[in-house]
C-alpha cells in the first residue's frame, strides 16, 4: 500500500523551482543515486524538502533533538536493502540528514531488496526498540474466501533493538515474524498496559476484506509473542466509511492502517488510525481518524469517533514538543507525501484539532483528490 517516488527526485525539483536554499552549499543527491556511494548528507532540511510515508517522530529530552523516521527502499539506503531513513532537528524547523538506521539483514525470513514500511521508534527499559514492516513475495500465504487477484504473501513488523535512537538497529527475531506467520499484517506499534507489552497491528483488508485492528502480547524483552493475538475492531465498524459507500459490483475494500495509542490526561484510551473514504469520480482519498476504548483498556470495545484530518491525510501520531505542545503528524497527500503538523488540544475523551502549523509544514495543501480505488 505504500507507494513512494525516490526522495531525490522531488527534491531535486523543488531546488530547481525555489532557487538555491540555505543548504545550496551542501551536495545534492542525483535522481538516480548510485546505491554504491555513501548516502549524502544534507543540514538545513525544511519539511516541504523531505519525502516521507508513515512518519514518526521520537522526543528525546536528553539531546534535545527530535528524531524522524520514515521508510526506504533498497536504492534510498544505498545498501542494497530495504530500511529505515532518519532525520534529526532541535527545533522541528531545521533537519539534517537523510542518516540510515536500520537496514533488512541477510538470514531473516525477509526478503532484503523489499522496502521497509511504517517505521517507529519507542525507549523502552533503557533501549530503543524499532517497530517496521518487512515483506517476502517468495513466500505466499493463503488466502480464503476473497474474490481478489491481489497475491498475497508473508508482510509483518519486526522489532529491532539499539542502544540509541541514532542505530544501528539489530532485527531481533530473524526465524519467523513475531505475529503469526500465515497473517498479512503492518504497521506494528507498541502499547504498555500494566505493565504488559504488546503490538497493536493493522491486518491488512487483502486478507480479511474488512481491514482489522488485532493486538498480540510480547515477552517482556520484546523478543517474540507471549500468547495469542486479540481481535480489537473492524475498518467498517466506523460510520463515517459507511457514510460514503455506494453500492456497485465490486469486493468492498475496508482498509485498516498507521494505529498509535494515545492515553488522554484523563486516563482514556484512544486509538489513531487510518483508512479511505469514498470520493466522486471513483477515487478515494486518505483518512486520519479516532478510535475510544468503552473501558479504558486495550481489549475495549472500541467506538469510532468523527475523524481528526481528511484531505487525503493519514497514518499520524502524536508527541509533545520541548515546549509542551501536543503535536500531531501526518503524511499528505498519499502520493509523493511530506509531513504535516498539526496543534492539537486533549480533551479528555477525545482530541481536537487547535491548527495547522504552517511554521514547521509549509503552505497548507489545497483539496486533494486521493487515488483510484483499488
Amino acid at each position: 500500500m505504500k507507494h513512494l517516488v525516490l526522495r531525490y527526485v522531488g527534491m531535486l525539483a523543488l531546488a530547481l523551482l525555489a532557487g538555491p536554499p540555505a543548504w545550496a552549499a551542501a551536495p545534492m543527491p542525483s535522481a538516480n543515486p548510485d546505491p554504491t556511494e555513501p548516502l549524502p548528507l544534507l543540514s538545513g532540511l525544511h519539511l516541504t524538502d523531505i519525502q516521507v510515508h508513515d512518519p514518526w517522530i521520537l522526543v528525546d529530552k536528553s539531546t534535545h533533538t527530535y528524531f524522524l523516521y520514515t521508510s526506504a527502499s533498497a536504492p534510498m539506503t544505498h545498501e542494497h536493502r530495504g530500511g529505515t531513513l532518519m532525520y534529526k532537528s532541535p527545533d522541528l524547523v531545521t533537519w539534517q540528514g537523510p542518516y540510515t538506521v536500520f537496514v533488512c539483514p541477510d538470514g531473516s525470513w525477509a526478503d532484503p531488496p523489499q522496502r521497509a514500511w511504517a517505521p517507529e521508534v519507542h525507549l523502552y527499559k533503557g533501549k530503543y526498540y524499532l517497530f517496521t514492516t518487512l515483506h517476502n513475495p517468495d513466500r505466499p500465504i493463503p488466502r480464503r474466501n476473497l474474490d481478489t487477484p491481489r497475491k498475497l504473501f508473508m508482510r509483518s513488523t519486526i522489532i529491532a533493538v539499539a542502544d540509541s535512537p541514532e542505530g544501528p538497529f539489530k532485527m531481533i527475531k530473524l526465524d519467523a515474524p513475531t505475529v503469526p506467520g500465515d497473517f498479512n499484517i503492518l504497521d506494528g506499534t507498541l502499547f504498555i498496559e500494566d505493565g504488559k507489552p504488546w503490538m497493536v497491528y493493522a491486518h491488512e483488508w487483502g486478507q480479511k476484506g474488512d481491514g482489522t485492528m488485532e493486538a498480540i502480547p510480547l515477552k517482556d524483552d520484546l523478543s517474540d509473542a507471549d500468547g495469542a493475538p486479540i481481535h480489537l475492531f473492524k475498518a467498517s465498524d466506523a460510520p463515517w466509511i459507511d457514510e460514503r459507500m455506494v453500492p456497485d459490483n465490486r469486493l468492498a475494500n475496508y482498509v485498516t492502517d498507521g494505529p498509535e495509542m494515545f492515553r488522554t490526561k484523563t486516563g482514556q484510551l484512544l486509538m489513531l488510525w487510518s483508512s479511505y473514504e469514498r470520493m466522486p469520480d471513483d477515487y478515494e482519498s486518505y483518512v486520519e481518524t479516532v478510535a475510544r476504548s468503552k473501558s479504558g483498556k486495550l481489549k475495549g470495545p472500541w467506538e469510532q469517533l468523527p475523524p481528526l484530518v481528511r484531505n487525503d491525510s493519514g497514518h499520524g501520531m502524536l508527541f509533545h514538543s520541548f515546549d509542551g505542545k501536543l503535536l500531531l503528524v501526518v503524511l499528505q497527500p498519499f502520493q509523493d507525501s511530506r509531513s504535516k503538523i498539526y496543534e492539537v488540544e486533549d480533551m479528555g475523551n477525545r482530541l481536537r484539532i487547535v491548527k495547522y502549523r504552517e511554521d514547521l509544514s509549509g503552505p497548507p495543501l489545497g483539496p486533494q483528490k486521493g487515488r483510484i480505488r483499488n
